[in-house]
């Protein structure tokens, strides 16, 4: 009976001291010896029956927090908040687990108001936003992304509100996509975008998203993302720019043709699907040898140019459309000409009368097609030329226009405005 009573009395004063080394990592803690209390706690679990002591450890978590705002230590502990995050982690899932009663439960951390967690949330914001600020952005990336994992623990463990961390989230895949982590990027920005989360800039968070799964080739993701901008910006042409691209790069001509005109049906006041749409049609239409020409070629270019007018009529100083109105009217009157200089003489002999009739109203039939362009080019003098600063493609679309109106007047024996378009041309670097 002696020596029961001799163990038993020893085991309560191992308790005893055991609970002693505890109180003196909190006391040291208190006192802000925190090298200290490091020690101490961690010589406390690293007996084995302390080791999931959840009181013990959820200490440790709120040690290793003050030593990550402490001047002199966080530099020879970099990874403190991390220990204290997985530290409060594991004292919560303790608790769930040996806490029968549900009020007593977190009991030390809600004494706490739960501090560890608001300052570690607060902590890795902070110190990402200092990186960020740096332009260091790929520890920037790593505080946000922490930032974001105690957001969403906060969240999970019912501590706030349901919401959702927008700003956070899009400085984190921010400085993933500026650091070279486009994977990294998507995961982020796709959070935002499957919450269907509007606000202004944040239209390029679907375009991007939408267009970084389509160059991997995922075509699961390149729909869902192309489906969720669309419902949230239903009224973006990106969409079905790039539907058309897609059925551009695989579908064929009459594919595209038919996506244009059910996107044209849907937008019918977008000049811009109206004008690529002629686009198309006159690339496949023309070509300036005309034994490579489609055997439709005709019709095609006359649907080109309906689709042009329509441009010019949506917008009237759309530079771009009436100079391709212009350019396509030119060359009808360059393919007449190049019929009337397929008349010659033949074997040193004399035009025949009739050959010299035809030539002549050929030559007739070239000038009124080239007299038919030239209010087209006017039109995209005016647009242009009128501006002081150009920008380079609108400058090369000057240059050809007035280079083209020089051409027909000469041919229509007009030298004085010949030489005003070729004292245009010489002039449009130093104007523009």
């Amino acid at each position: 009976m002696k020596k029961s009573l001799f163990i038993a009395s020893m085991l309560l004063v191992t308790i005893g001291l055991q609970a002693q080394k505890l109180d003196k990592a909190k006391k040291y803690l208190e006192d802000k010896k925190l090298a200290e209390a490091k020690t101490e706690i961690e010589n406390f679990l690293a007996i084995d029956k302390n080791k999931l002591n959840a009181e013990a450890i959820y200490v440790k978590g709120k040690i290793y927090l003050a030593i990550s705002k402490d001047a002199a230590l966080k530099g020879s502990q970099p990874d403190a908040k991390d220990i204290a995050f997985e530290a409060v982690k594991q004292y919560r899932s303790l608790e769930a687990q040996n806490v029968k009663d549900t009020t007593k439960r977190y009991m030390s951390m809600m004494l706490d108001n739960n501090y560890p967690l608001f300052d570690l949330y607060k902590d890795y914001s902070a110190d990402g936003a200092t990186f960020y600020n740096a332009n260091n952005f790929n520890d920037a990336l790593t505080n946000f992304g922490k930032c974001v994992d105690v957001f969403t623990y906060l969240l999970d463990s019912k501590l706030i509100p349901a919401m959702f961390d927008t700003t956070t989230v899009l400085y984190t895949g921010i400085c993933a996509e500026k650091a070279q982590k486009p994977d990294v990027a998507a995961k982020y920005y796709g959070m935002i975008a499957e919450k269907k989360i509007k606000s202004e800039g944040f239209l390029d968070i679907y375009k991007w998203l939408t267009d970084f799964y389509s160059r991997k080739d995922d075509k699961a993701n390149t729909e869902k993302y192309l489906n969720l901008g669309r419902s949230v910006y239903p009224t973006d042409s990106f969409w079905d720019a790039f539907d058309l691209e897609n059925v551009r790069e695989k579908g064929s001509k009459e594919d595209l043709y038919k996506k244009y005109e059910e996107i044209i049906a849907r937008n019918p006041d977008n000049v811009y699907f109206v004008f690529n749409y002629g686009v198309d049609l006159y690339q496949a239409g023309y070509d300036p040898e005309v034994s490579k020409r489609p055997g439709n070629s005709k019709e095609l270019i006359a649907k080109a140019l309906v689709y042009f007018k329509k441009a010019v009529e949506l917008k009237p100083d759309f530079a771009n459309a009436n100079m391709v109105i212009g350019q396509l009217i030119y060359n009808e009157g360059v393919d007449i000409n190049n019929v009337n200089k397929t008349i010659r003489p033949q074997n040193g002999q004399k035009l025949k009368p009739e050959e010299l009739k035809k030539k002549d109203e050929l030559r007739k039939e070239t000038a009124k097609k080239f007299e038919e362009a030239l209010p087209y080019f006017e039109k995209v003098e005016k647009a242009l030329d009128s501006q002081a600063k150009l920008k380079m493609d609108d400058k090369t679309i000057l240059k050809e226009c007035f280079d083209t109106m020089i051409i027909i007047y000469e041919t229509l024996d007009k030298k004085e405005k010949a030489q005003e378009y070729t004292d245009k041309y010489n002039g449009v670097d130093k104007k523009h």
